[in-house]
């Protein structure tokens, strides 16, 4: 037997077997793996809450997010529209998720070069204090001056999204800081939310929900490794911080950040495990309660605790934030009636100019100053005008925008203020890879 076809069998006898289905899953499967699927579809879903919010179904669409759902025992009601629903319970995997990616990116990523970090870092900061500002200016001492953190908010899969359009024409480097610049920027706008949007403080409730934080690190520490467990006890504290004032999505941040980057099983004991299951001889011996069947249940559970907690997490809610949390966010926040609105809106223009100026200026301004001053450093590969376009990128703030509209907006305001998000977040887009295109042509001539 040849070399060749001796390889080809191993190959083949090392994957999985196929089925029919597969000639469907697969395709599909590599289109979600694509950075810039997640982002089409929040963009669908944008399009559809338009669509309906200036249809003659508008009225429809419009009374369903209000449904309440919850439940009642005795004298106590827990009861939430859909909407809130969605904005309250299920964005706070999307800022678990976020913290998980920070935590990531910290620990175990590119950021782990403190300089690296700091250019993030100080852009992210730019990013959220020079929109502000800009709104304030406009907005000062009006009723709407309360929005000043709308404007803050940078939205990472739209980010993602455009940055994976322009290909192997931008640098990795432009990647890793604009994803680690806008996780910097969500985790700021969560504070902004604690602090800026939050009720009256709960200072029992506060307590209660600390003892649960401190639960779930201790039993971290004590080796407690089921997903189930920590996730009911996380629901118990999701309860306590929204009784306490305090916006109950800040919960996944903190839970995400106390996510341990640590692996259980090492590599060297992994590949132990795995040889004792290769050691045996092939047959038909792998059912009942056998020694074989204990090795290969082990080989299992160390294959699936040789990524860390925080790795494991991201995989398995990756999907779920990105194909169902999201869009359904869009849905319940994006439909908004255009005939009712003007694009001079004083809350619009303060919006679109906070997001449109401020973005790119501030991450501009502060990237520079941070490298002036030796606190950063910029990569080789990624140019100042880079920087820029990928400032220009960050004005799209979506997703992370309409939530705190939602938070910040009175009822009569809240529309005129998605009208700008919505243009900025379009302006941002088709201005930011024009830039970074047109960046990338110059350097590589």
């Amino acid at each position: 037997m040849s070399d060749y076809s001796a390889g080809s069998k191993k190959g083949q006898s090392s994957e999985l077997p196929k089925e029919h289905i597969d000639w469907i899953v697969q395709p599909i499967s590599r289109f979600f793996k694509v950075e810039v699927a997640a982002g089409a579809i929040l963009l669908l879903a944008t399009i559809v809450a338009l669509g309906l919010a200036n249809s003659p179904l508008s009225e429809i669409y419009a009374s369903f997010w209000h449904i309440s759902i919850g439940f009642k025992f005795n004298t106590f009601v827990f009861e939430r529209s859909i909407e809130a629903w969605v904005n309250d319970a299920a964005m706070t995997l999307f800022f678990f998720l976020i913290a998980l990616e920070l935590k990531r990116e910290l620990v175990l990523g590119e950021l782990r070069n403190p300089r690296l970090a700091m250019l993030s870092v100080f852009g992210a900061l730019g990013g959220m204090l020079v929109p502000a500002l800009v709104y304030l200016s406009l907005q000062f001492s009006q009723a709407s001056q309360h929005g000043w953190g709308t404007v803050m908010a940078t939205d990472t899969a739209f980010v993602l999204g455009c940055l994976a359009l322009l290909g192997k024409n931008i640098p990795k480097s432009l990647r890793v800081f604009m994803l680690s610049l806008a996780v910097v920027d969500d985790l700021g706008a969560i504070i902004v939310v604690a602090i800026g949007y939050g009720g009256n403080i709960n200072w029992l409730a506060i307590g209660i929900a600390s003892l649960g934080f401190v639960l779930v690190k201790t039993m971290a520490f004590v080796g407690i490794r089921s997903i189930a467990v920590f996730f009911v006890v996380g629901t118990f504290i999701w309860l306590a911080v929204d009784a306490s004032g305090i916006h109950a999505t800040v919960t996944g941040v903190i839970l995400g950040l106390l996510t341990p980057t640590n692996k259980w099983v090492s590599n060297d004991r992994l590949h132990a495990i795995m040889d004792c299951v290769v050691d045996y001889p092939p047959g038909e011996h792998w059912s009942g309660d056998t020694p074989d069947r204990k090795a290969l249940r082990t080989a299992e559970a160390a294959a699936r605790e040789a990524l860390s907690p925080v790795e494991r997490l991201e995989i398995l809610l990756h999907p779920w934030v990105g194909f169902i949390v999201m869009p359904l966010f869009a849905l319940a926040n994006a439909g908004i009636p255009l005939a009712e609105l003007s694009l001079t809106s004083s809350i619009t223009m303060a919006v679109f100019l906070g997001f449109v100026l401020g973005k790119p200026i501030g991450i501009f301004l502060f990237s520079w100053i941070a490298v002036q001053l030796r606190i950063a450093t910029l990569p080789t590969d990624l140019h100042w005008g880079m920087i820029f376009g990928g400032g220009m990128l960050a004005g799209i703030g979506f997703t992370m925008a309409l939530f705190i509209a939602n938070l910040a907006y009175s009822p009569e305001q809240l529309n005129a203020a998605k009208l700008g998000i919505l243009f900025a977040s379009v302006f941002s887009a088709l201005f930011g890879l024009i830039i970074l295109r047109y960046v990338s042509k110059v350097e590589k001539q």
